[in-house]
């Protein structure tokens, strides 16, 4: 992404709604795996340090270690994680780790920027621990591709069944996957299809206080949706999550 994106990203992610939903879910799938023991967990393509921020403070239990290919963020990581996570600059496609470092691999709308989105899944199959997991979040649809896509450089989007196959070509095994983000889709749509493109690129941007409220209010529906049926039949993003054998 552009420098620019980074810095927006930093300035929201603490607390943009679509984060707080995205962390929360990360957060549900490693606590159902890993629970609060001590575990070694792998932010691949940290970003900014979002995730790490939110959840360290809750698993004081799980180690954190940080990897993104951009100087700057690992810069802004480094700043908002503080002593929270080692933060390394490397790509996600070659991990400076040995085989088998880590109890859970997170990824959370990175591997869509990655040329080789294979070799990303294989290095986080390589670096986990037999019986450890892989949570994976990314953007669902090509044909929802749109002028978001263009400002963040976006290389593809995705469906579940080609997320979970993906999984499965990498060598992991008890795959599943859900799409989320389905209350709010049908004005993702809209907003991405049918409006002119905004004049500050992405659509990563604090709302008014009222209508954040109202996203988070969506959202905490999905998530009892999700404890209580099951996967959602729709949304604009796919969540996996896989084992190593």
């Amino acid at each position: 992404m552009e420098a620019d994106e980074y810095r927006k990203l930093a300035e929201v992610e603490d607390a943009m709604w679509y984060f707080r939903a995205l962390h929360g879910h990360l957060d549900r799938e490693l606590m159902s795996v890993v629970g609060d023991a001590k575990a070694e967990v792998l932010d691949a393509g940290c970003g900014t340090g979002g995730l790490v921020r939110r959840l360290a403070p809750r698993r004081p239990a799980w180690r954190w270690t940080g990897v993104d290919l951009e100087p700057i963020a690992c810069a802004l990581a480094r700043e908002r994680a503080g002593a929270k996570a080692e933060i390394h600059e490397a790509s996600v496609t070659a991990l400076p780790f040995a085989e088998g470092t880590f109890d859970a691999v997170v990824s959370a709308d990175v591997l869509y920027h990655v040329d080789d989105d294979a070799a990303a899944m294989r290095e986080f199959f390589r670096v986990l621990r037999p019986g450890g997991v892989a949570v994976i979040n990314v953007p669902a649809y090509r044909w929802l591709w749109s002028y978001h896509d263009v400002a963040v450089h976006s290389r593809r989007r995705y469906g579940r069944g080609e997320t979970m196959a993906k999984l499965r070509a990498a060598g992991f095994g008890a795959v599943r996957a859900t799409y989320w983000n389905t209350l709010p889709f049908p004005l993702v749509v809209v907003r991405r299809k049918l409006f002119p493109a905004p004049s500050d690129g992405s659509d990563v941007h604090l709302f008014p206080a009222p209508v954040e409220s109202g996203f988070n209010g969506a959202m905490a529906l999905e998530r009892a949706w999700l404890r209580g049926v099951g996967r959602l039949p729709f949304g604009s993003s796919v969540l996996a999550v896989a084992r190593k054998p």
